[in-house]
């Protein structure tokens, strides 16, 4: 969890994008790209990390995330244009935070019986949700004092500093330990590996649904700052974004408990409706009116971030669930690309519009599309069956 609230940086992307100076003269849809690349990257990354951690040891893994995350944001703080900003801060920094991720999760994981699964991925991954609670807040006040790239350079040091120490701590249960923690577990198809899971039906409708829980919540989060201003007139956006951080650690949190007990394809259709639910109410927001009210803004971004947040916690316990523990860490890196996919086309999509038209009417009707299409489709979802030998 440590680890995850130093990689969780990324979610404070919408308050540096926010404080670009002008100056620099970037557009909507520039400002869009670095976050949209470092979430790619960051997602396409967990297929060599989840690899690279089975092979190497997680400890040695998240070692290399956290020198390409340093190396990343020290890359970007050299430069003042959105191609620097992408190389930087997307394709280098993206790249650590997605080795040091997939590092973590299959390790923890390992260490608990098949039943506490969602909760044990919920608290793994919540750092990540929750770092903008603190990220957020203490960029901003950087920012202001220092200006963007001086920030850059000693959240790079800070961030590399902790993910190196904490990365030492990471250890991998025996075989015989893990084999012992697994009996009992209920999945039909035992151990699926890679070649085997993507010839699997099942596979292609998660990977389909990540795809729109995840682009559709990270549409609104990474422009949650710039929204709350325009739409509210309030020009604390920082504080919604860390209120919406702190939803999207304890989210995970919460979910993965709940479908540990009532189950993962329900926990995760009440999310997705709920999260429709609560976008449509963002759309409307204007000032001078209640939705405009400051404490109605903290629970609609308490409640989005906790909607969006629950997806990290399900569908690594989804994976696990209907794919085994043997592959997990490749296995779930191939399923996390889907939300790299969404994050990485949607928010760019929202960023063009947003350029032309000067709305974010897309984001907000994109976003409820998806979750629609995605509920919908979450009752069709059924495990993977495999006549093999129990792992």
């Amino acid at each position: 969890m440590g680890i995850n609230l130093a990689l969780g940086v990324v979610y404070a992307w919408s308050v540096i994008s926010y404080n670009i100076p002008d100056a620099w003269d970037w557009s909507e849809a520039g400002r869009s790209w670095p976050y949209a690349v470092s979430i790619l990257v960051l997602s396409l990354c967990t297929v060599p990390g989840g690899w690279l951690q089975e092979r190497i040891g997680p400890r040695l893994a998240a070692t290399l995330g956290g020198l390409l995350l340093g190396a990343g944001f020290m890359l970007a703080s050299l430069t003042k244009t959105p191609a620097g900003y992408i190389m930087g801060y997307g394709v280098v920094a993206g790249a650590g935070m997605g080795i040091g991720y997939a590092a973590t999760l299959p390790a923890a994981i390992k260490w608990f019986p098949p039943q506490r699964t969602g909760l044990i991925a919920g608290i793994v991954v919540s750092g990540f949700g929750f770092a903008s609670v603190y990220a957020a807040p203490v960029t901003e006040q950087l920012i202001h004092a220092l200006g963007v790239p001086a920030t850059l350079r000693i959240l790079g040091l800070a961030f590399m500093a902790v993910v190196i120490a904490l990365a030492q701590m990471l250890r991998t249960p025996s075989a015989a330990f893990q084999t012992a923690q697994q009996m009992g577990a209920d999945n039909p198809c035992h151990a699926l590996s890679p070649a085997e899971m993507l010839q699997a039906r099942p596979f292609y409708l998660i990977w389909f649904l990540f795809a729109c829980g995840a682009g559709a919540g990270l549409m609104i989060i990474s422009k949650m700052a710039k929204i709350v201003h325009m739409q509210a007139g309030l020009t604390l956006g920082f504080v919604l974004v860390a209120v919406l951080a702190a939803g999207n650690g304890f989210g995970r949190i919460g979910a993965g408990w709940i479908s540990d007990h009532f189950g993962r394809k329900r926990t995760l259709l009440a999310c997705f409706l709920s999260q429709a639910i609560l976008i449509l109410l963002l759309s409307q927001v204007q000032q001078n009116t209640w939705l405009a009210s400051y404490p109605v803004l903290v629970l609609l971004s308490l409640f989005i971030g906790a909607c969006y947040g629950a997806n990290l916690a399900l569908f690594p316990a989804l994976t696990k669930e209907y794919f085994g523990i043997r592959h997990f860490g490749v296995n779930y890196g191939l399923v996390s690309t889907a939300w790299g996919m969404g994050g990485f086309l949607l928010s760019l999509l929202a960023g063009w519009i947003y350029d032309a038209t000067q709305r974010f009417a897309f984001a907000y009707y994109g976003a409820l599309s998806l979750l629609i299409v995605a509920a919908a489709l979450t009752l069709w979802l059924r495990a993977p069956h495999k006549n093999n030998t129990p792992q």
